[in-house]
């Protein structure tokens, strides 16, 4: 299997920007995720590696071979498209076969790589089906069998899920995890799902218009988001302004517009946060993270109306306005009773929970 590098690589399409000064190195072997909003340049990212795009300014490298330039058929990748892409005219036999016979390979070779590709896949018995008698779930799975037939030195996938209900995506998720964790492959992975992403990921690369705003682990990722943009784009946050008004040792000291205050660690920020006296700081606090009290006493502890609770069985979620403010929490459900519209609520938020991104 190999690294892949990405040195400084732009793309342009005309005047128009595709992808600003990516820089990063995958390592052999790992899950890498490109995570963001439709038209962020994850999916141009990944067709510069593939090879169907060449950078305008920078380099790609496999371990310490420059590939920069060099045509997808020789790069000795596996994609996986959003569509599939598989050939309705043939049968999944065929169809998995397909790379295996653009390489010349031997007709036995071939059907006892084939056959074994699709055991791993789960497909037996299904050599001679047309596309059209398979499930979504089933074409994915031929798609991702025929990446991974040729032996690919890295496996690339374009939101191979997007077509799948979600119940069937979920289990597609697990098999595709599997299948990379059996063969060790270096796997570069296009979503714009954050579930997908936080779940499979060993690294993720979160874009905005074409820029890397973030790489790192799932862990890093959601408790220590460098931005406003990735706290509020990784899951679910409550993101607020306040006025640093005192820095003692750790703890940073915060007044909310309403006149609240909070106390958070300086450990949790953001290198590009701004935390001396006076200056305005970004507060990130997770729904999980806020734990509810029966008085409105002690430190970081905040009151407010409940605006909406909703029962899911296993949590009750609460929207309460606080001061000017909204505060979103998740809280397990322990059968307290649920506290509805326009009641008084007690929150306690830890310190060691705020987050101060940019």
């Amino acid at each position: 299997m190999s690294s892949v590098t990405l040195d400084h690589v732009h793309k342009q399409f005309g005047t128009a920007k595709g992808v600003e000064d990516v820089h990063i190195h995958i390592e052999s072997g790992e899950f890498f995720t490109f995570l963001g909003p439709s038209g962020c340049g994850k999916t141009t990212t990944l067709r510069m590696i593939a090879g169907f795009y060449y950078p305008s300014q920078g380099s790609i490298r496999f371990d310490q071979q420059d590939v920069t330039s060099v045509p997808p058929h020789k790069r000795n990748t596996g994609m996986v498209f959003q569509n599939y892409a598989l050939f309705p005219h043939m049968t999944v036999f065929e169809n998995i076969a397909f790379g295996l016979q653009v390489r010349k390979m031997g007709k036995e070779e071939t059907r006892e790589r084939v056959e074994k590709m699709m055991k791993r896949v789960r497909l037996e018995g299904y050599g001679e089906r047309r596309i059209d008698q398979l499930s979504g779930g089933q074409q994915q799975r031929v798609a991702l069998a025929r990446a991974l037939v040729i032996e690919p030195q890295i496996l690339l996938l374009d939101e191979p899920l997007s077509n799948l209900d979600a119940k069937l995506r979920e289990e597609t998720r697990f098999e595709i995890k599997r299948l990379q964790l059996e063969l060790g492959i270096t796997t570069i992975y296009v979503t714009h799902d954050q579930a997908e992403a936080m779940s499979m990921s060993d690294r993720i690369m979160v874009m905005k218009n074409g820029e890397v705003q973030q790489v790192g682990t799932p862990y890093e990722i959601y408790h220590a988001p460098v931005n406003r943009f990735v706290a509020s784009f990784i899951g679910e946050t409550n993101l607020w302004e306040g006025t640093v008004v005192a820095v003692d040792g750790e703890e940073v000291r915060v007044q909310l517009a309403a006149g609240q205050m909070l106390t958070g660690m300086r450990k949790h920020a953001s290198p590009r946060a701004n935390l001396t006296t006076g200056s305005k700081v970004v507060m990130s606090i997770r729904p999980e993270s806020v734990e509810e009290r029966t008085a409105a006493e002690g430190e970081n502890t905040v009151s407010g109306t409940v605006q909406l609770a909703e029962f899911t069985g296993a949590c009750v979620n609460y929207v309460t306005t606080v001061g000017s403010e909204q505060l979103r929490s998740m809280s397990i459900n322990l059968g307290r009773p649920i506290k509805q519209r326009g009641a008084t609520i007690h929150w306690h938020i830890p310190k060691e929970s705020i987050y101060f991104a940019e």
